[in-house]
């Protein structure tokens, strides 16, 4: 039997309380909203493991089509932990990365939606400045300014090299 294979990595799933902040946040990155809809019923809860439930999710897709987040509110059952506020060296912990272009400009947008610096701007090298950042409702996001030609990509693949 031919062994099956990767063919993307589709979504990254975030649990939010408002998805009306959340899709205005993510709006403001530079996201944009692709399909919004209701799961619901015992079908959508043996995928998850939660038995009878019901998910309101909205889809944002990066600006090249190839990346989204799923953004969804539990309207039951409802959340039974919260992780949002745990620091990045948490076991499991989810933070998302996107790459742009002017990330000053952007971290003066974000503000207006609440954003606020974990530590500080960084400069990596002369491959990119970047920065965590407490988003809405307190996700952790990182946002990364490229600088030259030179990706991350490149410079572990040195460091592999060595």
């Amino acid at each position: 039997m031919p062994r099956s294979k990767l063919m993307e990595m589709h979504n990254v799933g975030i649990v939010v309380e408002s998805l009306e902040k959340a899709i205005a946040f993510f709006t403001e990155i530079g996201l944009k909203l692709e399909g919004r809809t209701m799961v619901e019923g015992e079908w959508a809860g043996r995928v998850t493991g939660l038995g009878d439930q019901s998910v309101e999710v909205a889809m944002m897709v990066t600006p090249d089509g190839h990346s989204r987040l799923e953004l969804s509110r539990f309207v039951a059952p409802r959340t039974i932990a919260d992780h949002r506020t745990a620091p990045v060296n948490s076991l499991g912990y989810l933070r998302v990365m996107f790459r742009v272009d002017d990330l000053d400009e952007l971290l003066g947008r974000l503000e207006k939606h609440g954003a606020h610096l974990v530590g500080e701007v960084v400069q990596f090298g002369d491959v990119y400045r970047l920065c965590y950042i407490r988003g809405v409702e307190g996700l952790l996001i990182g946002l990364a300014e490229q600088l030259g030609g030179a990706t991350a990509t490149d410079v572990m693949g040195k460091n592999k090299q060595e």
